[in-house]
Formats: structure tokens, C-alpha cells, sequence
């Protein structure tokens, strides 16, 4: 049976996350308009909203068969009716675009049927566009990109939020990783694909849209991203949580699986 050819889908993500780009930019460091989310589910800014305008009219426009998932529009069920589903987050790292740091960005995805097929996250400021397609690789720009090939868990360097190195999450014992931290999922899991670090976990229930993108990314460039619990993220569910993500190499991965509790 031959494979789909989602190219086309890609460069669709790529070219709508750099117009994505262009209305952040002119938002940031000048007119961040601030707002908080009810239940504390964290700030909004107009740039998201007009991001998250921008891309559904784009998207589903070019491709009206495929379904919606965004961070920043009231969730619809009747993408779970859809195949093939946008997964989108307007602005990944809204609270370091808010703050002016250099380290937010637009994560773009599409699943099939549960899976990730093409995927995009730009980081405007910073000028990075990383980019996978299903059996297609991943790319940083127009180079290839592989995970580090680090085979010991201890000073493996590892981007976390503090709270994932509590003593409750490791049970089997601490592989003493050394932590850093960016604000932006997809950006933890683009730096992993790319080498510059050997990890990212979040061992907390963790939004689709924050992740989907790099998942897929750091799949291609030859890591596992996971659970929690191991498992492959289905995407596109009802609830639009998975338990977590660890990404990482192979080796490493298996290694940090052994210390961590199960959920």
C-alpha cells in the first residue's frame, strides 16, 4: 500500500507558521495586551488570539476535511469525527513572550488517525524553523537533524521544570541528570532533536498542542517521545491531555523509564 506523500501539508504548516511569526513580532516588546484564562489555565495575550485567528482561517481554508484542535479556540467534538486533525499552538511560551525572552514560538501539527504525520515549530525571534514529516526525516531549516547520542543517564543534561526532579517521581532513584529550562515545550523537544540537549520530560498531564509538533520531530531525528508510562501518544482524544512526555534517545530513554514511578 503506498505511503502518503504529506509534503504538501508541510509546506502548508511551514509557510503559515512563518506568517504566524510576522504577527507576533509585531506584538512583541511593543503591545503585549495581557489577560488571564478562567481557572487559572495561564495569561493570553492579542497576539495569540490574532495568531490563532490567522491559522484556523489559513488551515482550514486550504484543507476544510481536516479537523481543529488549538489551544486559544473553545473545543469543538466534532474534530474527534475527523481523521485528520490541525493541532496548534498560537504561541508556545506565552509567558516568556510576555516577559520579552527570546524563547517562544508557534507549534503546528497534524495527526492521522491518532499519529502525527507533519509537523512545524518556528521560533521567530530567534529566527529557528524545525520541521517532519512521517518516514521524512527531521530538519533544522534544510539540515538534517539527530538526537545526541549520549548512553549514560547521569550528567545527561535535561530540560525540566524544577518539579519533575522531586523524590516522589523517582522511586527507582535519581540518575542525577543535570537540569536547564525553556519556557516552550516545543522548543524542549526541537533542542532535543537537534542534539544541543539529551532530554526533556514533563511529568504532569500535558496539553496536545504543546507537544504534537515535537514529538514528532524528535521521532524523526531518531529519539522516543513518550509518556510517562512509555506508552506512544495518541493524539486527536477527547479529552486533548496526554500523562506526560520524556524525550530522549533510545539508550537514555530506556534509562530514564527504569528510575521514573509509574503514574
Amino acid at each position: 500500500m503506498p505511503v502518503h506523500d504529506w509534503s504538501a501539508d508541510l509546506h502548508l504548516l511551514t509557510q503559515s507558521a512563518l506568517q504566524a511569526g510576522e504577527i507576533a513580532c509585531r506584538h512583541f516588546k511593543t503591545d503585549v495586551t495581557v489577560w488571564h484564562k478562567p481557572m487559572d489555565a495561564g495569561p493570553v495575550t492579542a497576539a495569540d488570539i490574532e495568531i490563532d485567528t490567522m491559522l484556523r482561517e489559513t488551515l482550514c481554508g486550504a484543507r476544510p476535511d481536516y479537523g481543529w484542535l488549538s489551544e486559544e479556540t473553545e473545543d469543538d467534538a466534532d474534530r474527534l469525527t475527523s481523521d485528520t486533525v490541525f493541532i496548534v499552538d498560537p504561541i508556545d511560551g506565552t509567558r516568556a513572550f510576555i516577559e520579552g525572552n527570546a524563547h517562544w514560538g508557534h507549534s503546528l501539527a497534524i495527526a492521522h488517525k491518532g499519529a502525527v504525520v507533519a509537523a512545524a515549530v518556528y521560533l521567530p525571534v530567534c529566527d529557528l524553523l524545525f520541521s517532519a514529516t512521517l518516514g521524512g526525516g527531521a530538519f533544522l531549516g534544510d539540515s538534517a537533524i539527530s538526537v545526541s547520542d549520549r548512553a549514560e543517564a547521569k550528567g545527561a543534561c535535561v530540560l525540566a521544570a524544577k518539579a519533575n526532579f522531586e523524590d516522589r517521581f523517582w522511586p527507582g532513584g535519581f540518575p542525577g541528570i543535570k537540569r536547564s529550562f525553556r519556557s516552550s515545550l516545543a522548543y524542549r523537544l526541537c533542542l532535543v532533536a537537534e542534539g544541543s540537549f539529551d532530554g526533556m520530560l514533563t511529568l504532569r498531564p500535558t496539553w496536545e498542542w504543546d507537544v504534537a509538533a515535537g514529538a514528532l520531530i524528535v521521532a524523526e531525528a531518531g529519539g522516543h517521545a513518550t509518556t510517562r508510562t512509555a506508552q506512544i501518544p495518541q493524539f486527536n482524544s477527547e479529552t486533548a491531555l496526554l500523562d506526560g512526555m520524556v524525550a530522549s534517545n533510545p539508550t537514555l530513554h530506556r534509562q530514564l523509564m527504569q528510575g521514573l514511578c509509574p503514574a
